[in-house]
Protein backbone atom coordinates (compact mmCIF):
# COMPACT_ATOMS: atom_id res chain seq x y z
CA UNK A 1 0.00 0.00 0.00
CA UNK A 2 1.15 3.46 0.02
CA UNK A 3 3.12 4.96 2.80
CA UNK A 4 0.41 7.68 3.93
CA UNK A 5 -2.24 4.99 3.75
CA UNK A 6 -0.07 2.91 6.10
CA UNK A 7 0.50 5.79 8.19
CA UNK A 8 -3.57 6.26 8.94
CA UNK A 9 -3.64 2.16 9.48
CA UNK A 10 -0.87 1.83 12.06
CA UNK A 11 -3.01 5.09 13.80
CA UNK A 12 -5.99 3.49 13.53
CA UNK A 13 -4.49 0.24 14.88
CA UNK A 14 -3.74 2.51 18.56
CA UNK A 15 -6.85 3.48 18.60
CA UNK A 16 -6.12 7.15 17.92
CA UNK A 17 -9.53 8.65 17.44
CA UNK A 18 -9.10 12.26 16.35
CA UNK A 19 -6.65 14.73 14.29
CA UNK A 20 -6.93 18.68 14.64
CA UNK A 21 -5.64 20.79 12.63
CA UNK A 22 -4.57 23.03 9.46
CA UNK A 23 -3.36 20.42 6.41
CA UNK A 24 -1.34 22.14 3.60
CA UNK A 25 0.24 20.82 0.22
CA UNK A 26 2.61 18.55 1.93
CA UNK A 27 0.14 17.04 3.45
CA UNK A 28 -2.04 16.06 0.65
CA UNK A 29 -1.53 12.18 0.39
CA UNK A 30 -1.80 12.21 4.37
CA UNK A 31 -5.13 13.87 3.62
CA UNK A 32 -6.87 11.55 1.42
CA UNK A 33 -5.58 8.85 3.07
CA UNK A 34 -7.23 9.53 6.11
CA UNK A 35 -10.24 10.76 4.56
CA UNK A 36 -11.04 7.06 3.53
CA UNK A 37 -10.85 6.23 7.65
CA UNK A 38 -14.01 5.34 9.57
CA UNK A 39 -12.08 5.01 12.55
CA UNK A 40 -10.33 8.70 12.99
CA UNK A 41 -12.59 11.92 12.68
CA UNK A 42 -10.46 14.81 11.58
CA UNK A 43 -11.32 18.40 13.09
CA UNK A 44 -10.21 21.20 10.56
CA UNK A 45 -9.14 24.29 12.58
CA UNK A 46 -8.88 27.92 11.91
CA UNK A 47 -5.05 27.93 13.26
CA UNK A 48 -2.72 24.94 14.12
CA UNK A 49 -2.01 26.44 17.58
CA UNK A 50 -5.97 26.04 18.22
CA UNK A 51 -5.46 22.30 16.69
CA UNK A 52 -2.66 21.97 19.15
CA UNK A 53 -4.73 23.07 22.31
CA UNK A 54 -7.45 20.82 20.94
CA UNK A 55 -4.99 18.00 20.77
CA UNK A 56 -3.73 18.47 24.25
CA UNK A 57 -6.90 18.99 26.29
CA UNK A 58 -7.95 15.76 24.53
CA UNK A 59 -5.08 14.03 25.75
CA UNK A 60 -5.17 15.25 29.30
CA UNK A 61 -8.83 14.20 29.55
CA UNK A 62 -8.92 10.71 28.32
CA UNK A 63 -4.82 9.50 28.76
CA UNK A 64 -4.78 8.82 25.34
CA UNK A 65 -3.07 10.61 22.76
CA UNK A 66 -4.95 12.79 19.49
CA UNK A 67 -2.98 14.42 16.94
CA UNK A 68 -2.71 17.81 15.57
CA UNK A 69 -1.46 18.53 12.01
CA UNK A 70 0.21 21.09 10.27
CA UNK A 71 2.82 21.22 6.94
CA UNK A 72 5.95 22.26 6.89
CA UNK A 73 6.86 25.66 7.25
CA UNK A 74 5.02 28.08 8.60
CA UNK A 75 2.38 25.44 9.65
CA UNK A 76 4.99 23.44 11.81
CA UNK A 77 6.06 26.94 13.76
CA UNK A 78 1.99 27.80 14.41
CA UNK A 79 1.69 24.56 16.28
CA UNK A 80 4.82 24.85 18.67
CA UNK A 81 3.08 26.56 20.88
CA UNK A 82 0.39 24.51 21.90
CA UNK A 83 3.13 21.54 21.60
CA UNK A 84 5.02 22.88 24.25
CA UNK A 85 2.11 23.16 26.61
CA UNK A 86 1.26 19.19 26.68
CA UNK A 87 4.25 18.41 26.79
CA UNK A 88 4.92 20.68 29.95
CA UNK A 89 1.40 19.93 31.03
CA UNK A 90 2.09 16.26 30.81
CA UNK A 91 -0.67 15.35 28.23
CA UNK A 92 0.11 13.12 25.50
CA UNK A 93 -0.02 14.33 22.05
CA UNK A 94 0.81 13.40 18.33
CA UNK A 95 2.47 15.82 15.76
CA UNK A 96 2.19 15.04 12.60
CA UNK A 97 3.54 17.35 10.25
CA UNK A 98 4.10 17.46 6.44
CA UNK A 99 7.67 18.41 4.46
CA UNK A 100 9.52 18.74 1.24
CA UNK A 101 10.55 15.90 -0.64
CA UNK A 102 14.06 14.15 0.89
CA UNK A 103 15.86 15.48 -2.37
CA UNK A 104 15.73 19.06 -1.53
CA UNK A 105 16.29 18.68 2.35
CA UNK A 106 20.01 19.45 2.08
CA UNK A 107 19.82 22.54 0.41
CA UNK A 108 18.40 26.15 0.69
CA UNK A 109 14.98 25.32 -0.90
CA UNK A 110 10.94 26.88 -0.66
CA UNK A 111 9.66 26.55 2.77
CA UNK A 112 12.12 24.11 4.37
CA UNK A 113 13.40 24.16 7.59
CA UNK A 114 14.95 21.57 9.88
CA UNK A 115 11.43 20.95 11.45
CA UNK A 116 12.45 17.95 13.89
CA UNK A 117 15.64 20.07 15.54
CA UNK A 118 12.62 22.88 16.21
CA UNK A 119 10.40 20.31 17.71
CA UNK A 120 13.13 18.13 19.62
CA UNK A 121 13.33 21.01 22.83
CA UNK A 122 9.80 20.88 23.46
CA UNK A 123 8.99 16.80 22.70
CA UNK A 124 9.52 13.71 24.11
CA UNK A 125 10.90 12.75 20.76
CA UNK A 126 10.97 14.18 17.39
CA UNK A 127 11.69 12.27 14.35
CA UNK A 128 11.11 11.68 10.45
CA UNK A 129 10.05 8.97 8.40
CA UNK A 130 12.98 8.55 5.92
CA UNK A 131 12.01 4.74 4.35
CA UNK A 132 8.14 3.65 4.62
CA UNK A 133 8.92 0.15 6.09
CA UNK A 134 9.83 1.90 9.17
CA UNK A 135 6.49 3.10 9.56
CA UNK A 136 4.96 0.71 12.38
CA UNK A 137 7.77 0.78 14.15
CA UNK A 138 7.58 4.97 14.63
CA UNK A 139 4.08 4.93 15.17
CA UNK A 140 4.42 2.33 18.14
CA UNK A 141 7.10 3.75 19.40
CA UNK A 142 5.57 7.11 18.88
CA UNK A 143 2.49 6.31 21.21
CA UNK A 144 4.51 4.22 23.54
CA UNK A 145 6.94 7.31 24.87
CA UNK A 146 3.86 9.76 24.43
CA UNK A 147 1.62 7.67 27.04
CA UNK A 148 4.10 6.50 29.12
CA UNK A 149 4.47 8.77 32.09
CA UNK A 150 5.07 11.28 32.17
CA UNK A 151 3.31 11.66 28.90
CA UNK A 152 4.09 14.51 26.43
CA UNK A 153 4.09 15.25 22.81
CA UNK A 154 5.94 12.74 20.02
CA UNK A 155 6.46 14.44 17.01
CA UNK A 156 6.51 12.20 13.38
CA UNK A 157 7.66 14.20 10.00
CA UNK A 158 6.66 12.77 6.89
CA UNK A 159 8.15 13.85 3.99
CA UNK A 160 6.11 14.31 0.73
CA UNK A 161 8.05 11.63 -1.60
CA UNK A 162 8.12 9.45 1.29
CA UNK A 163 4.05 9.67 1.67
CA UNK A 164 3.66 8.24 -1.48
CA UNK A 165 6.00 5.58 -1.59
CA UNK A 166 4.80 1.99 -1.84
CA UNK A 167 5.40 -0.43 0.77
CA UNK A 168 4.22 -4.45 1.92
CA UNK A 169 4.54 -3.63 5.64
CA UNK A 170 1.46 -3.86 8.45
CA UNK A 171 1.16 -1.96 11.18
CA UNK A 172 1.68 -3.46 14.42
CA UNK A 173 -0.61 -4.51 17.51
CA UNK A 174 -0.11 -2.50 20.45
CA UNK A 175 0.83 -4.19 23.52
CA UNK A 176 0.62 -2.44 26.99
CA UNK A 177 2.74 -3.14 29.73
CA UNK A 178 2.10 -2.44 33.60
CA UNK A 179 4.04 -0.02 35.02
CA UNK A 180 6.95 -0.76 37.88
CA UNK A 181 6.03 -0.53 41.17
CA UNK A 182 7.88 0.64 44.44
CA UNK A 183 9.92 -2.38 46.59
CA UNK A 184 7.83 -2.77 49.49
CA UNK A 185 10.97 -2.52 51.92
CA UNK A 186 11.52 1.44 50.66
CA UNK A 187 7.29 1.46 51.39
CA UNK A 188 7.84 0.39 54.99
CA UNK A 189 10.57 2.97 55.50
CA UNK A 190 8.35 5.52 53.87
CA UNK A 191 5.19 4.53 55.98
CA UNK A 192 7.21 4.36 59.65
CA UNK A 193 8.09 7.91 58.45
CA UNK A 194 4.65 9.19 58.39
CA UNK A 195 3.46 7.34 61.40
CA UNK A 196 5.49 9.31 63.54
CA UNK A 197 5.41 12.62 62.69
CA UNK A 198 2.60 14.80 63.82
CA UNK A 199 2.00 17.19 61.48
CA UNK A 200 2.22 15.68 57.97
CA UNK A 201 0.92 17.38 54.90
CA UNK A 202 -0.07 15.89 51.58
CA UNK A 203 1.16 18.21 48.45
CA UNK A 204 -0.85 16.59 45.59
CA UNK A 205 0.18 17.08 42.17
CA UNK A 206 -0.60 16.98 38.17
CA UNK A 207 0.41 12.78 38.63
CA UNK A 208 -2.86 12.91 40.93
CA UNK A 209 -5.91 13.68 38.71
CA UNK A 210 -5.12 9.83 37.10
CA UNK A 211 -8.71 8.00 38.29
CA UNK A 212 -6.74 5.29 40.40
CA UNK A 213 -4.17 7.48 41.86
CA UNK A 214 -6.83 10.17 43.24
CA UNK A 215 -9.25 6.85 44.77
CA UNK A 216 -6.20 5.68 46.63
CA UNK A 217 -5.13 9.25 47.58
CA UNK A 218 -8.59 9.71 49.42
CA UNK A 219 -8.77 6.49 50.82
CA UNK A 220 -5.26 7.05 52.20
CA UNK A 221 -7.16 10.68 53.78
CA UNK A 222 -10.17 9.03 54.78
CA UNK A 223 -7.79 6.59 57.24
CA UNK A 224 -5.17 9.42 58.12
CA UNK A 225 -7.02 12.42 58.37
CA UNK A 226 -3.49 14.37 56.66
CA UNK A 227 -4.61 17.48 54.57
CA UNK A 228 -4.14 17.52 50.82
CA UNK A 229 -2.85 21.02 49.27
CA UNK A 230 -3.25 20.79 45.73
CA UNK A 231 -1.08 22.25 42.99
CA UNK A 232 -3.09 23.93 40.10
CA UNK A 233 -3.22 20.81 38.09
CA UNK A 234 -4.48 18.95 40.66
CA UNK A 235 -7.78 20.51 41.54
CA UNK A 236 -10.16 17.29 42.13
CA UNK A 237 -7.87 14.66 42.93
CA UNK A 238 -9.61 14.78 46.38
CA UNK A 239 -13.29 16.47 46.89
CA UNK A 240 -13.40 20.29 47.92
CA UNK A 241 -15.64 19.25 50.74
CA UNK A 242 -13.43 16.66 52.34
CA UNK A 243 -12.19 17.82 55.48
CA UNK A 244 -8.89 17.72 54.42
CA UNK A 245 -8.98 18.94 51.15
CA UNK A 246 -6.86 22.19 52.02
CA UNK A 247 -7.34 24.08 48.33
CA UNK A 248 -4.63 24.76 46.21
CA UNK A 249 -1.30 26.15 45.96
CA UNK A 250 0.67 28.34 43.53
CA UNK A 251 0.75 31.99 43.96
CA UNK A 252 3.82 33.80 44.23
CA UNK A 253 3.15 35.01 47.49
CA UNK A 254 2.58 33.04 50.92
CA UNK A 255 -1.06 32.28 50.99
CA UNK A 256 -2.79 30.80 53.99
CA UNK A 257 -2.32 27.27 52.43
CA UNK A 258 0.95 27.78 52.45
CA UNK A 259 1.51 28.13 56.09
CA UNK A 260 0.51 24.88 56.71
CA UNK A 261 3.71 23.51 54.99
CA UNK A 262 5.34 25.86 57.10
CA UNK A 263 3.81 24.05 59.97
CA UNK A 264 4.57 20.78 58.63
CA UNK A 265 7.29 18.04 60.18
CA UNK A 266 6.66 16.33 57.31
CA UNK A 267 5.89 16.81 53.45
CA UNK A 268 4.28 13.93 51.39
CA UNK A 269 4.37 15.17 47.57
CA UNK A 270 2.41 13.01 45.61
CA UNK A 271 2.95 13.29 41.25
CA UNK A 272 4.52 16.48 42.17
CA UNK A 273 5.91 18.89 38.91
CA UNK A 274 8.67 21.09 39.86
CA UNK A 275 7.33 23.19 36.78
CA UNK A 276 4.03 23.80 38.28
CA UNK A 277 5.39 25.37 42.44
CA UNK A 278 8.70 25.48 42.32
CA UNK A 279 10.15 24.19 45.91
CA UNK A 280 12.11 27.26 46.86
CA UNK A 281 8.46 29.03 47.42
CA UNK A 282 7.33 26.74 49.87
CA UNK A 283 10.79 25.35 50.78
CA UNK A 284 13.24 28.09 50.87
CA UNK A 285 15.72 26.27 54.05
CA UNK A 286 15.81 23.34 51.86
CA UNK A 287 15.12 21.54 55.23
CA UNK A 288 11.67 19.97 55.18
CA UNK A 289 11.75 15.84 55.55
CA UNK A 290 10.35 15.11 52.04
CA UNK A 291 9.23 11.51 51.12
CA UNK A 292 8.72 12.09 47.14
CA UNK A 293 6.11 9.35 45.29
CA UNK A 294 6.24 9.81 41.98
CA UNK A 295 6.37 7.92 38.48
CA UNK A 296 9.81 9.51 38.50
CA UNK A 297 12.42 9.91 40.52
CA UNK A 298 12.62 13.36 41.62
CA UNK A 299 14.43 16.86 40.07
CA UNK A 300 17.61 17.74 41.52
CA UNK A 301 17.21 21.28 43.39
CA UNK A 302 18.82 22.70 46.86
CA UNK A 303 15.21 22.63 47.63
CA UNK A 304 14.26 19.76 46.69
CA UNK A 305 15.88 16.99 48.08
CA UNK A 306 13.56 14.39 49.50
CA UNK A 307 14.59 11.79 52.50
CA UNK A 308 12.93 9.04 50.75
CA UNK A 309 11.57 8.55 46.96
CA UNK A 310 8.66 5.68 46.20
CA UNK A 311 9.42 5.53 42.23
CA UNK A 312 6.80 3.51 40.35
CA UNK A 313 2.87 3.56 39.44
CA UNK A 314 1.53 6.50 41.65
CA UNK A 315 -1.79 4.47 42.41
CA UNK A 316 -0.30 1.29 42.96
CA UNK A 317 2.21 3.79 45.62
CA UNK A 318 -1.03 4.74 46.96
CA UNK A 319 -2.39 1.46 47.53
CA UNK A 320 0.59 -0.27 48.95
CA UNK A 321 0.73 2.88 52.02
CA UNK A 322 -3.37 2.03 52.60
CA UNK A 323 -2.63 -1.39 53.06
CA UNK A 324 -0.37 -0.13 55.93
CA UNK A 325 -2.66 2.35 57.32
CA UNK A 326 -5.43 -0.56 57.50
CA UNK A 327 -3.26 -2.39 60.03
CA UNK A 328 -1.70 0.82 61.86
CA UNK A 329 -4.64 1.62 64.27
CA UNK A 330 -5.26 5.15 64.94
CA UNK A 331 -2.45 7.91 64.37
CA UNK A 332 -1.01 10.81 66.62
CA UNK A 333 -1.52 13.78 64.28
CA UNK A 334 -2.11 17.92 65.26
CA UNK A 335 -4.25 19.51 62.27
CA UNK A 336 -5.60 22.10 64.24
CA UNK A 337 -3.44 24.31 61.96
CA UNK A 338 -4.77 22.62 58.66
CA UNK A 339 -8.31 22.71 59.90
CA UNK A 340 -8.31 26.54 61.11
CA UNK A 341 -6.18 27.02 56.98
CA UNK A 342 -9.33 25.38 55.44
CA UNK A 343 -11.65 27.47 57.46
CA UNK A 344 -10.43 30.68 56.36
CA UNK A 345 -10.19 29.81 53.07
CA UNK A 346 -13.92 28.59 53.12
CA UNK A 347 -14.58 32.40 54.60
CA UNK A 348 -12.25 34.11 51.86
CA UNK A 349 -14.25 32.09 48.99
CA UNK A 350 -17.59 32.98 50.41
CA UNK A 351 -16.67 36.71 51.36
CA UNK A 352 -18.50 38.63 48.20
CA UNK A 353 -21.56 35.66 47.38
CA UNK A 354 -23.90 37.92 47.77
CA UNK A 355 -22.03 41.31 46.33
CA UNK A 356 -24.52 43.40 43.89
CA UNK A 357 -22.18 45.50 42.59
CA UNK A 358 -22.82 47.52 39.21
CA UNK A 359 -20.36 48.24 36.35
CA UNK A 360 -17.85 45.44 37.58
CA UNK A 361 -17.90 42.30 39.09
CA UNK A 362 -15.34 40.92 41.46
CA UNK A 363 -13.47 38.23 40.62
CA UNK A 364 -14.76 36.41 43.92
CA UNK A 365 -18.40 36.82 43.00
CA UNK A 366 -17.65 35.61 39.37
CA UNK A 367 -16.12 32.57 40.30
CA UNK A 368 -18.31 31.77 43.11
CA UNK A 369 -21.40 31.85 40.70
CA UNK A 370 -19.69 29.86 38.42
CA UNK A 371 -19.30 27.18 40.76
CA UNK A 372 -22.67 27.55 41.87
CA UNK A 373 -23.97 27.14 38.27
CA UNK A 374 -21.48 23.98 37.36
CA UNK A 375 -21.86 20.55 38.68
CA UNK A 376 -19.43 18.08 40.36
CA UNK A 377 -18.45 16.02 37.19
CA UNK A 378 -18.81 19.55 34.54
CA UNK A 379 -15.76 21.04 33.66
CA UNK A 380 -13.83 24.36 33.68
CA UNK A 381 -11.05 25.82 31.82
CA UNK A 382 -8.88 28.44 32.25
CA UNK A 383 -7.03 30.50 30.01
CA UNK A 384 -3.61 32.23 31.42
CA UNK A 385 -3.65 35.84 32.66
CA UNK A 386 -4.56 37.64 36.20
CA UNK A 387 -7.91 35.54 36.10
CA UNK A 388 -6.07 32.00 36.32
CA UNK A 389 -4.93 33.23 39.69
CA UNK A 390 -8.02 33.79 40.85
CA UNK A 391 -9.35 30.26 39.41
CA UNK A 392 -6.53 28.99 41.55
CA UNK A 393 -7.27 30.09 44.46
CA UNK A 394 -11.08 30.38 44.52
CA UNK A 395 -12.74 27.69 42.30
CA UNK A 396 -12.25 24.62 44.06
CA UNK A 397 -13.55 20.73 42.45
CA UNK A 398 -14.98 17.85 43.21
CA UNK A 399 -13.24 15.43 40.90
CA UNK A 400 -10.04 15.40 38.72
CA UNK A 401 -10.19 16.64 35.40
CA UNK A 402 -12.93 19.29 36.30
CA UNK A 403 -10.35 22.36 36.02
CA UNK A 404 -7.90 22.36 33.26
CA UNK A 405 -5.24 24.92 34.08
CA UNK A 406 -2.35 25.56 32.04
CA UNK A 407 0.61 25.61 34.26
CA UNK A 408 3.71 24.29 32.93
CA UNK A 409 4.30 26.33 30.49
CA UNK A 410 1.05 28.27 30.49
CA UNK A 411 0.44 29.54 27.09
CA UNK A 412 -2.16 32.24 26.85
CA UNK A 413 -4.57 31.26 23.81
CA UNK A 414 -5.45 27.80 25.50
CA UNK A 415 -9.11 28.17 26.90
CA UNK A 416 -11.24 29.10 23.62
CA UNK A 417 -9.67 25.72 22.02
CA UNK A 418 -9.49 23.67 24.82
CA UNK A 419 -13.46 23.97 25.64
CA UNK A 420 -14.27 23.13 21.60
CA UNK A 421 -12.18 19.91 22.91
CA UNK A 422 -13.36 19.29 25.84
CA UNK A 423 -16.70 18.94 24.15
CA UNK A 424 -15.86 16.57 22.24
CA UNK A 425 -14.74 14.15 24.66
CA UNK A 426 -17.51 15.26 27.04
CA UNK A 427 -20.62 16.30 25.68
CA UNK A 428 -22.37 15.59 28.44
CA UNK A 429 -20.97 18.00 30.50
CA UNK A 430 -21.42 21.43 30.92
CA UNK A 431 -18.18 22.88 29.46
CA UNK A 432 -17.44 26.84 30.90
CA UNK A 433 -13.92 28.16 29.21
CA UNK A 434 -12.59 31.45 31.25
CA UNK A 435 -10.43 33.70 29.62
CA UNK A 436 -9.27 37.42 29.87
CA UNK A 437 -9.76 39.64 26.79
CA UNK A 438 -5.97 39.23 25.85
CA UNK A 439 -5.92 35.52 25.74
CA UNK A 440 -8.81 34.87 24.39
CA UNK A 441 -8.39 36.87 21.40
CA UNK A 442 -5.08 35.34 21.09
CA UNK A 443 -7.02 32.59 19.27
CA UNK A 444 -10.88 33.65 18.56
CA UNK A 445 -10.86 32.56 14.97
CA UNK A 446 -12.03 28.99 16.79
CA UNK A 447 -15.03 30.24 17.45
CA UNK A 448 -15.81 29.41 13.75
CA UNK A 449 -14.81 25.88 14.71
CA UNK A 450 -17.00 26.00 17.74
CA UNK A 451 -20.01 27.48 15.41
CA UNK A 452 -19.13 24.62 12.87
CA UNK A 453 -19.31 21.76 14.51
CA UNK A 454 -21.96 22.72 16.66
CA UNK A 455 -20.35 23.16 20.48
CA UNK A 456 -22.62 23.67 23.16
CA UNK A 457 -19.80 25.45 25.48
CA UNK A 458 -19.62 28.75 27.29
CA UNK A 459 -17.36 31.27 27.18
CA UNK A 460 -16.89 33.72 30.00
CA UNK A 461 -14.52 36.36 29.71
CA UNK A 462 -13.54 39.24 32.07
CA UNK A 463 -12.34 42.26 30.47
CA UNK A 464 -10.31 44.71 31.86
CA UNK A 465 -8.84 46.48 28.54
CA UNK A 466 -5.58 45.11 29.22
CA UNK A 467 -2.71 42.52 30.14
CA UNK A 468 -3.90 42.17 33.69
CA UNK A 469 -1.70 39.87 34.62
CA UNK A 470 1.22 41.68 33.99
CA UNK A 471 0.09 44.74 35.57
CA UNK A 472 -0.72 43.52 38.60
CA UNK A 473 2.53 42.17 38.87
CA UNK A 474 4.09 44.96 38.20
CA UNK A 475 2.42 47.36 39.97
CA UNK A 476 2.82 44.83 43.01
CA UNK A 477 6.81 45.43 41.87
CA UNK A 478 7.74 48.73 41.00
CA UNK A 479 4.13 50.62 42.32
CA UNK A 480 3.15 51.34 38.29
CA UNK A 481 2.85 49.34 35.06
CA UNK A 482 3.89 49.72 31.61
CA UNK A 483 1.92 50.63 28.66
CA UNK A 484 -0.09 47.13 28.66
CA UNK A 485 -3.68 49.22 27.80
CA UNK A 486 -5.52 47.85 24.63
CA UNK A 487 -9.18 48.25 22.69
CA UNK A 488 -12.00 45.47 22.34
CA UNK A 489 -14.38 44.71 20.11
CA UNK A 490 -18.41 45.01 20.65
CA UNK A 491 -18.60 41.76 22.14
CA UNK A 492 -22.21 40.80 21.79
CA UNK A 493 -21.40 42.09 17.83
CA UNK A 494 -18.60 39.82 18.02
CA UNK A 495 -20.59 36.73 18.84
CA UNK A 496 -23.56 37.47 16.33
CA UNK A 497 -20.63 37.66 13.86
CA UNK A 498 -19.83 34.17 14.37
CA UNK A 499 -23.40 32.94 15.22
CA UNK A 500 -22.87 32.54 18.80
CA UNK A 501 -25.34 33.28 21.45
CA UNK A 502 -23.43 37.10 23.08
CA UNK A 503 -24.22 38.36 26.62
CA UNK A 504 -22.49 41.43 28.46
CA UNK A 505 -23.42 41.57 32.00
CA UNK A 506 -22.66 44.39 34.27
CA UNK A 507 -24.58 43.43 36.91
CA UNK A 508 -23.50 41.21 39.89
CA UNK A 509 -26.72 39.84 40.59
CA UNK A 510 -27.46 38.72 37.13
CA UNK A 511 -24.36 36.53 36.03
CA UNK A 512 -25.31 33.28 38.17
CA UNK A 513 -28.88 33.28 35.76
CA UNK A 514 -26.91 34.52 32.60
CA UNK A 515 -24.39 31.61 32.85
CA UNK A 516 -27.44 28.70 33.67
CA UNK A 517 -29.56 30.29 30.69
CA UNK A 518 -26.32 30.57 28.40
CA UNK A 519 -26.24 26.63 29.39
CA UNK A 520 -29.24 26.07 27.69
CA UNK A 521 -28.78 27.97 24.24
CA UNK A 522 -28.23 25.80 21.03
CA UNK A 523 -24.73 26.38 20.63
CA UNK A 524 -22.02 28.01 21.56
CA UNK A 525 -22.26 31.08 23.75
CA UNK A 526 -20.19 34.24 24.85
CA UNK A 527 -20.90 35.69 28.21
CA UNK A 528 -18.74 39.00 28.71
CA UNK A 529 -18.44 40.76 32.02
CA UNK A 530 -16.46 43.90 33.34
CA UNK A 531 -13.53 42.64 36.06
CA UNK A 532 -12.92 44.69 38.92
CA UNK A 533 -9.18 43.72 39.33
CA UNK A 534 -9.09 46.30 41.89
CA UNK A 535 -9.89 43.16 43.98
CA UNK A 536 -5.40 42.07 42.28
CA UNK A 537 -3.99 44.81 44.45
CA UNK A 538 -6.24 44.32 47.82
CA UNK A 539 -5.13 40.52 47.32
CA UNK A 540 -1.14 41.26 47.48
CA UNK A 541 -2.21 43.06 50.39
CA UNK A 542 -3.63 40.40 52.31
CA UNK A 543 -1.00 37.66 51.35
CA UNK A 544 1.32 39.97 52.44
CA UNK A 545 -0.22 40.85 55.96
CA UNK A 546 -0.87 36.54 56.39
CA UNK A 547 1.78 35.83 59.20
CA UNK A 548 2.23 32.01 60.51
CA UNK A 549 -1.01 32.47 63.22
CA UNK A 550 -3.66 31.34 60.76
Amino acid sequence: MKASDLLVKCLEEEGIEYIFGVPGEENADFMMSLEKSNKIKFVLTRHEQGAAFMAEIYGRLTGNPAGCLGTLGPGATNLITGVADSNMDRAPMLVLTGQGSTDRLHKESHQIMDVVSMFRPVTKWATTILNADTIPEIVRKAVRIARSEKPGAVHIELPEDIAIAETTKLPMIPRRFRRSVPDDKIVDQAFEVIAKSKRPVIIAGNGCIRRRASKQLRRFCEKTGIGVVSTFMAKGSVDMDAPYCLFTIGLGSKDRVSLTIDDADLVITLGFDMVEYHPELWNPEGDKTIIHADFLPAEIDDNYHPEIELIGDLAHTMWMLNERAADAGTFDYDFANQASCREAMKDDFAEYKDDQTVGTIRPQKALWDAREVMGPDDIVLSDVGAHKMWIARHYQCHEPNTCLIPNGFCSMGFALPGAIAAGIVHPEKRILAIAGDAGFLMNVQEMETAKRINSDIVVLVWEDHEYGLIAWKQESHFGRHTDLDFGNPDWCQLAAAFGWNGHYIERSDELAGTLASAFQESGPSLVVIPIDYRENALLTKKLGEITCQI
